[in-house]
């Protein structure tokens, strides 16, 4: 069995329409690529976690792949006629693969540090002497691989000893909660509003065998942490500063992730009426601030 593949070069204002009328129109999958990726005029583009990009690339590419029995002349002219704009498109014929192996071999171990990898269940850990965490990618937030949540497993890498009570707020995949554990954490609990989330988080703590407690907000009861850990974005860093501070034992510690570079000033004023805050680390534009309760 083979499929059709079109590529089509497209303005951004055009890509979105045209991705959903082919999706209309029966094509197995769409999706929308920067045309000059790989090359001097690739344009990146970022935004906060889990928050959508407010435009796609200047110049995209929609790839749309159709069934090898899909009439392509009828599917053009339809899609031209429903978009009310003439395109151009390359044709490739795609021979099938294993899917589930290609995309598999796209996700590698990732190295936190030497002695710490976060391991896709397909893959073995690098150094059998690491410590890792057994990660596949999925739809709740945290896999390693964004700035905001390699700074933070960074942090637990090197500050995690076994005294330690520790919060996740804002847990996502359980990610941060799972490595604390697994660095001998005394205690772990993760907090995060979305039921997906923390259905996520349970899975992979079970698959991981370690034993974190895990609450949507109106199931948690507060108490104070030696560490608390939140990866959320800069809004709600802001809305709950005195509830999170207040998580946090008197010279115990805040770690606070998914801001921008030039939110640190803001972010720290905000916090300061609370803790002593310092940069952490920045890295490819995010910064991760750490802060000890007065």
């Amino acid at each position: 069995m083979s499929f059709q593949q079109l590529k089509i070069n497209i303005n951004s204002d055009l890509a979105e329409k045209i991705s959903d009328i082919f999706f209309d129109l029966e094509a197995l999958s769409v999706s929308i690529e920067d045309q000059y990726e790989g090359t001097e005029l690739e344009q990146p583009i970022f935004n906060e976690p889990g928050m959508e990009v407010e435009k796609l690339w200047e110049h995209s590419t929609v790839v749309v792949l159709l069934s090898e029995d899909t009439d392509l002349d009828i599917v053009i002219k339809n899609a031209k006629d429903e978009l009310g704009h003439d395109f151009t498109y390359i044709l490739e014929n795609i021979d099938d693969q294993d899917w589930v192996r290609l995309t598999q071999s796209q996700f590698e171990p990732i190295e936190i540090t030497p002695k710490l990898f976060i391991v896709p269940s397909w893959h073995t850990i690098p150094n059998p002497d690491a410590t890792g965490i057994i990660l596949d990618p999925g739809l709740a937030f945290g896999t390693g691989s964004h700035p905001t949540t390699f700074m933070c497993l960074k942090y637990l890498s090197e500050n995690i000893t076994p005294h330690m009570d520790v919060l996740d707020y804002g847990c996502g995949s359980g990610i941060l909660a799972i490595i604390a554990k697994k660095l001998e954490a005394r205690s772990v609990d993760g907090v995060d509003i979305d039921e997906q989330a923390i259905e996520s988080s349970i899975f992979n703590a079970e698959n991981n065998q370690v034993k974190v407690n895990f609450y949507l907000p109106n199931e948690f009861e507060t108490k104070q942490y030696d560490l608390v850990i939140a990866n959320i974005l800069s809004n709600p860093l802001r809305m709950l500063a005195s509830a999170l501070a207040s998580y946090v034992k008197q010279n115990g510690k805040i770690v606070l992730s998914g801001i921008l570079a030039d939110q640190i000033e803001e972010m720290s004023n905000i916090y300061n009426q609370w803790f002593i805050m310092k940069p952490y680390i920045v890295q490819d534009g995010w910064a991760s601030l750490e802060g000890i309760r007065k």
